[in-house]
């Protein structure tokens, strides 16, 4: 079975594709993988299995 979590980054002006790199890496590193990425990173929808 799968779970979701949609998340809707803050990243500011400054340094913001270090940052949005360093958020898809702090989630992977909980078991999520990326599912969606919404126009203009408006929002992202991700994915792990739920009995990991």
């Amino acid at each position: 079975m799968k779970e979701y979590k949609v998340i809707q980054p803050k990243l500011g002006f400054r340094n913001r594709f270090q940052q949005f790199e360093d958020l898809l890496n702090q989630h992977a590193r909980e078991g999520w993988s990326v599912k969606f990425i919404g126009q203009g990173w408006a929002s992202v929808v991700l994915e792990r299995d739920k009995n990991r």
